[in-house]
């Protein structure tokens, strides 16, 4: 075969213009090198007893096929009898063929170093790449002399190549120079190589990409080389994004993720996968490494951020690791495991495991402990976040023992120390545990027991004296923890509130901030909200103080639409108005400031405009219980007409005179009225808006619109005219259904009370008489309601005709 490639590798065939090896000299392939059998040159040949020279495998083959089939033991190539199957090495032709080879193989390889180039024809450049792989599956000592031929660099250099199967032939053939063979490796390491490899993991979808995945799962059994991947930006997060991909073949996949697995042999590889969501290596250190390591990975951890579906999954596996590790007496580890700690445990799912795998305790001492074995204060500050963090996580946190006799956070031992911290602490300590407590005091299970040991410990005031701090974050905090101790310490809180101290200025300020609508403001409106709304002092105060003003001004532009929404919009419309909503409470106020506060700003039209805000039920049921208490003052400030003296004949015959007729009265109050000045529900609409509510979802808002109703049935106004206006706004019915309704006692007693006032109109009680539904709800409200439903709804049977009335049957006895 004069100047040609070995076809033992060559599976594309030739074509007509490609070879300009043959123009080079190669050593012909003589006959007596060649094989009867295999028809190929031969590596051991054999001779027999009859001097016919074989391969030593392939005689051997035959001779067992003889014997197999029960054939004579006959020569392959002459047919005849052979007397012995003994074979002879044939020594000098195997040293010729190995000369020849070795010549013809250099001759070969000096063609592919030629062929080995940027400028050479396509299919010059495969074929001898193919000529590589041949020498590298031929024999694994070829590799020594591909590599002292300096082959390698030339590969490399083709990698550049403008061709497709050059590139992806190139990056296959490396692989076969360096599987097994590290100083192959070495020389690959050196240089951009492996950077030059790397760039091919971009070329999405392409046989490029899978073999140069595939070169660099070899290359990664190399310590030093796994390394170097790791170095080169952005190996590591395509393997990862390989490895996790579903659009992959399912061999790169697997190969991507075994390159992984020999990259997790270096610590910063490590790192940088934990930083592309592959944490499992770096926690597999944190697990099983020496101290060291621990600790280094336990830091890295820290200063990770994790999504909350990968914290529950750290917490599981290394979170009783992270908690033995805080635990020990050295400090560096302390700080890296609080570090790690703080980062999985604000996550609600996460904390959970954490709290099962025993946090608390050791919380709890490390933040209580003081002398020469406590933490400084940085940590101080990790644990006191830590346990914020877990206390938010809405736990039943009244039975976790903490302590060694069996104390839990809401004991009042350990909440005395809690306070006992919080004042004497810096800002960040004294913030993270008042977040604490805002935890403890979110579940109705736990508030209980805080407020109690706050009352104990006298730090009422000094917990409300945190509204001033010039820390948003502390007040913050502070505010929320007030807020949610306001339901059951609101004398308390009032009270210091309407202290000299000036924080209820504060509040008013925060609230009143104009930067959007933050969680501060709707905090510090909804701890206003929630105290006694009865309490004139702070009533007064606020008043002062032009609280309510600014509050007034705050719902205009949001129901105008003038400042922005957020997240925290709702509660703090809702606390606005429930605030301005106790300004109706203090209406009999001697000054007459409050009388003059809500007809300066039209407050019964602002309350019936917010009975309009569909979807925030607390708005229309604290708008409602405003235009009630606005409403039942109507009747004390209607100016009644005042009619002129009679003359002296109509003194003496009264017949003779006639009373004035003035016009413009209501019929309901039967004055003078306006819902400026008077509150009169019977202008603006507010009737048909109240009626409307009627049939609301929420049964709060359902009474309290009925209440703002039932005072137009109220003493001290014209019953009948009032029937009449709710006849007029189709309202008698959907009462009457609320009374049919049962939904809750407190509603039924209104209901009751009201039908009761409208069956004194004998057309109503004509017509509800013949209602066995309404007869029926009456007469369970008469069995089973208490003393006071059971008188009116007596009274109301007797106007249907379902009790007698005997007033007046029987004689007065003396």
């Amino acid at each position: 075969m004069a100047g040609s490639w070995d076809g033992s590798y060559d599976q594309g065939g030739q074509s007509d213009d490609s070879y300009h090896f043959e123009r080079l000299h190669i050593e012909p392939i003589y006959d007596a090198f060649i094989c009867p059998l295999t028809k190929q040159v031969m590596r051991d040949p054999v001779t027999l007893e009859n001097g016919q020279t074989f391969e030593r495998e392939a005689i051997e083959k035959w001779f067992r096929e003889c014997q197999e089939n029960g054939r004579r033991l006959v020569c392959p190539l002459t047919l005849r009898e052979l007397r012995s199957t003994e074979l002879n090495p044939s020594i000098a032709l195997r040293n010729t063929i190995e000369e020849w080879n070795a010549r013809n193989e250099a001759a070969q390889l000096d063609m592919a170093r030629r062929s080995l180039t940027l400028v050479s024809p396509e299919n010059d450049t495969v074929q001898a790449l193919k000529f590589v792989q041949h020498l590298c599956l031929k024999n694994q000592s070829n590799k020594h002399m591909i590599r002292n031929a300096e082959l390698i660099p030339l590969i490399v250099d083709v990698l550049k190549s403008s061709s497709r199967q050059v590139r992806s032939k190139a990056l296959e053939t490396l692989r076969f120079v360096v599987e097994d063979d590290s100083d192959n490796k070495e020389i690959i390491a050196e240089g951009d190589t492996v950077r030059t490899i790397v760039k091919f993991l971009h070329h999405e979808q392409s046989k490029e990409r899978e073999e140069a995945v595939s070169l660099l799962y070899e290359l990664s059994k190399s310590e030093k080389l796994s390394e170097k991947i790791g170095s080169v930006s952005g190996a590591v997060l395509i393997l990862v994004g390989m490895a996790s991909s579903n659009s992959e073949n399912l061999s790169t996949v697997e190969k991507a993720e075994r390159t992984l697995e020999n990259l997790a042999q270096s610590e910063n590889n490590v790192r940088q996968m934990a930083e592309c969501g592959r944490l499992r290596p770096l926690l597999t250190l944190l697990l099983e490494g020496s101290p060291d390591t621990k600790l280094s990975m336990a830091s890295f951890l820290g200063e990770l951020v994790l999504n909350n579906d990968v914290k529950v999954f750290v917490a599981t596996t290394v979170g009783f690791s992270l908690i033995n590790l805080m635990k020990s007496n050295n400090m560096p580890s302390r700080e890296a495991a609080l570090k790690a700690l703080n980062q999985i445990s604000s996550d609600e799912a996460s904390a959970k495991v954490l709290i099962e795998a025993g946090i608390l305790p050791p919380l709890v001492k490390d933040l209580f402990t003081v002398g020469s074995k406590q933490l400084p204060m940085r940590l101080k500050e990790l644990s006191a976040t830590i346990l914020a963090n877990v206390v938010n996580s809405g736990q039943d946190f009244d039975s976790i023992p903490v302590g060694p006799d069996h104390q839990t956070l809401v004991s009042e031992e350990v909440i005395h120390n809690l306070l006992h911290l919080i004042s004497n602490t810096g800002p960040a300590i004294e913030c993270k545990l008042l977040q604490v407590l805002v935890g403890l005091t979110s579940s109705p299970t736990t508030v209980s027991s805080v407020v109690s040991a706050i009352k104990s410990s006298g730090a009422t005031i000094s917990l409300v004296q945190f509204i001033e701090a010039p820390q948003r974050d502390l007040r913050l905090a502070s505010i929320k923890l007030l807020q949610n101790l306001s339901p059951l310490m609101g004398r308390e809180l009032a009270s210091c509130l309407r202290g000299p101290s000036g924080q209820l200025g504060s509040l008013i300020r925060v609230i009143s901030e104009n930067v959007g609508i933050t969680e501060e403001q709707a905090a510090a409106v909804g701890l206003l909200a929630d105290l006694p709304e009865r309490d004139a002092g702070l009533t007064r105060q606020m008043l002062d103080e032009g609280a309510f003003q600014l509050f007034i001004s705050r719902i205009i532009r949001i129901r105008q639409g003038e400042t922005r929404g957020s997240r925290f919009m709702t509660p703090y419309l809702e606390g606005l108005v429930k605030v301005l909503s106790r300004i109706t409470f203090a209406l009999s106020e001697e000054s007459g400031a409050v009388r003059a506060l809500c007809r300066e700003h039209n407050l019964a039209s602002l309350f019936i405009d917010l009975l309009q805000v569909n979807g925030l039920d607390n708005v229309q049921m604290v708008s409602a219980v405003a235009l009630e208490n606005l409403s039942q003052e109507s009747k004390n400030l209607t100016r009644l007409p005042e009619f002129p003296a009679p003359g002296f004949c109509a003194s003496i015959f009264p017949c003779l005179s006639k009373p004035p007729i003035i016009t413009g009265l209501c019929k309901v109050h039967r004055g003078t009225c306006s819902l400026k000045d008077t509150f009169c529900l019977l202008e603006g609409q507010a009737v048909d808006k109240l009626v409307a509510l009627l049939d609301h979802t929420n049964e709060r808002v359902v009474e309290a619109s009925l209440a703002a109703l039932s005072t137009l049935l109220d003493d001290g106004v014209v019953i009948e005219e009032g029937v009449q206006v709710l006849l007029e706004a189709e309202g008698v019915k959907p009462i009457l259904e609320v009374l049919l309704e049962k939904r809750t006692d407190s509603l039924r007693r209104r209901a009751v009370w009201a039908v009761e006032r409208l069956l004194r109109t004998e057309e109503i009680a004509y017509e509800v008489s013949g209602d066995p539904n309404i007869s029926t709800a009456l007469v369970d409200a008469f069995q089973h309601g208490d003393y006071r439903t059971r008188q009116i709804a007596e009274r109301a049977l007797k106007h249907v005709d379902k009790i007698p009335n005997f007033s007046g049957i029987f004689p007065n006895v003396g």
